[in-house]
């Protein structure tokens, strides 16, 4: 799991640099396939997933997630972009994503992204042998609702391994002291979606890209975790994290 977490974070370091205007999502989604592919000669686990035909989920603005990759989708100066990436390494699955900002953006954008981030790293310092899945949800909740966003409901974090998506459902909101008890061992990811205006959600016809229901935007970050004996380790951290 730390083989494929390191792997998953070098796709989104990779990356960075082609993040800008005039760049499509499609572009970006063909980069991190050769480099899963050629580079880290791992796997893209979510090329044909459940139907899935790209490597990356991209983002977009009003996008909450599983936006789909386009030649025909131009990135512009002020947009944000959510880039979610999932390597196979020798059978183990390594889930990541992270916030772009497109050129320069808003500051009411910025912001969105900045307080969603630190609703992930919030969620993650609960993490330890003995808490509960609802003191992860609510750290994330407060903070966000604390700076009057809201949290997107209807999609979770997942437990994680040999197999993709398996249990437990990691809830992004909650009360403390509830839900499942985390064990020493345990690998689930954490993704806190966090919209700009209601927590709403709408699911396009494609089947896949989920938009918020007001139109205004989202952003979300995500990490794998293991639990460890005395807490915590971030599977999927970036060089740029170090320290945190």
């Amino acid at each position: 799991m730390r083989i494929a977490g390191k792997l998953a974070a070098q796709v989104l370091e990779m990356i960075t640099e082609f993040v800008k205007p005039g760049v499509s999502t499609g572009e970006l989604d063909d980069l991190c396939r050769e480099f899963i592919v050629n580079d880290l000669k791992s796997i893209p686990a979510n090329i044909g997933y459940k139907g899935f035909q790209h490597t990356i989920c991209a983002s977009l603005n009003n996008v909450i997630c599983h936006g789909i990759p386009s030649h025909k989708k131009i990135l512009k100066d002020g947009d944000i972009l959510n880039i979610d990436v999932t390597v196979i390494k020798d059978g183990w699955h390594g889930d990541t994503s992270k916030m772009f900002i497109v050129g320069k953006t808003q500051p009411h954008n910025a912001r969105l992204v900045q307080v969603t981030q630190e609703c992930m790293y919030l969620g993650i310092k609960e993490v330890k042998p003995g808490a509960r899945l609802g003191d992860i949800g609510a750290a994330i909740q407060n903070h966000a609702e604390k700076n009057y966003y809201s949290v997107v409901e209807d999609y979770c974090g997942h437990g994680i391994g040999k197999i993709y998506h398996e249990e437990p459902q990691v809830l992004h909101f909650g009360k403390k002291g509830t839900g499942l008890e985390l064990q020493e061992g345990m690998c689930f990811t954490i993704e806190p979606m966090i919209n700009q205006g209601s927590k709403y959600t709408k699911l396009l016809k494609d089947g896949w890209t989920v938009e918020t229901k007001d139109g205004r935007n989202s952003a979300q970050w995500e990490h794998t975790i293991a639990v460890t004996a005395d807490g915590y380790e971030i599977l999927t951290r970036r060089e740029e994290e170090i320290g945190i």
